[in-house]
């Protein structure tokens, strides 16, 4: 069975979709197809430049050798964004390219299963049974937000403010429903917070919590799947806002004190260099 993933990102993810793709063919003997939604953009002066068509070729390269099952698809959704942009949420602290997984619907080429995964990601585990995990009436499934679940409700009696950096995606009942459609509609209009993340929750009415080792935000435990490298807060000695990425390996080393990844990151470190060169 061939296992969906896709990643969001312009030409400054590329250490990122790197790293995770690395990780996640260490821990599954399954064939991989990874799609890369991009586009180029202008906002405001600021050029964004796409995640490089070289690029993704040498990827996909570098997965046949692996698995010659394994494939990698780069999108360019330019035209299809800019035919609808979110114009409330283009300025925002989160750079456009987080909202790129709210027109999945509108791509062909994406199957009626996907797992979307932020590009801070790193697979621990076998992910096997998340991505078989049951469907029936549910349009998207993760984990909840470390913080966000005490700060946002949209139901008084339990959590529910979901995570979206490890998202299943149901595409298949998404595009009957228009879960999508309407998440568009809302940050055409209104600015939200983490815009991307912020119109799911609100608009999603059909979501399954998943258990946290899926999306695991804070502290690694032995059953951890994907540890997601997102902003934390510290309060000892002294309170600090601690913002570190997988491709940031002194600071991975220093600040988070991981070293379980050395040889991932060593491969990585190896690869990289190789699969920006400019032809």
């Amino acid at each position: 069975m061939t296992m969906n993933i896709m990643f969001c990102g312009d030409e400054k993810m590329t250490d990122g979709v790197l790293i995770a793709t690395l990780s996640l063919m260490r821990h599954t003997d399954q064939p991989l197809h990874i799609y890369v939604l991009t586009a180029k953009l202008n906002v405001n002066g600021h050029a964004y430049q796409p995640f490089s068509a070289v690029t993704a070729e040498r990827m996909a390269d570098l997965m046949r050798q692996e698995n010659p099952q394994h494939r990698l698809t780069r999108i360019d959704i330019t035209d299809l964004f800019m035919a609808n942009p979110p114009q409330a949420n283009m300025t925002t602290m989160f750079t456009p390219y987080c909202m790129l997984r709210l027109y999945a619907d509108l791509i062909p080429e994406l199957p009626d299963r996907v797992l979307y995964l932020d590009t801070d990601i790193v697979c621990r585990r076998s992910f096997s049974n998340l991505y078989q995990e049951p469907m029936k009436d549910v349009d998207i499934a993760g984990v909840l937000d470390h913080y966000g679940k005490w700060w946002f409700h949209h139901k008084l009696t339990w959590f529910d403010y979901i995570n979206s950096g490890v998202l299943l995606m149901n595409l298949a009942s998404i595009r009957q429903d228009g879960l999508l459609v309407r998440c568009r509609r809302l940050i055409r209009h209104r600015w939200l917070f983490m815009p991307d993340q912020s119109a799911l929750n609100i608009i999603a009415k059909s979501k399954q919590i998943l258990p946290r080792k899926y999306n695991e935000q804070h502290k690694v435990e032995t059953d951890t799947v994907f540890q997601h490298f997102t902003t934390s807060f510290r309060f000892w000695p002294r309170f600090r806002i601690v913002t570190v990425k997988p491709w940031q390996i002194s600071a991975v080393h220093q600040q988070l004190g991981l070293h379980e990844y050395d040889d991932l990151l060593n491969d990585y470190r190896q690869l990289a260099p190789k699969l920006k060169e400019v032809s």
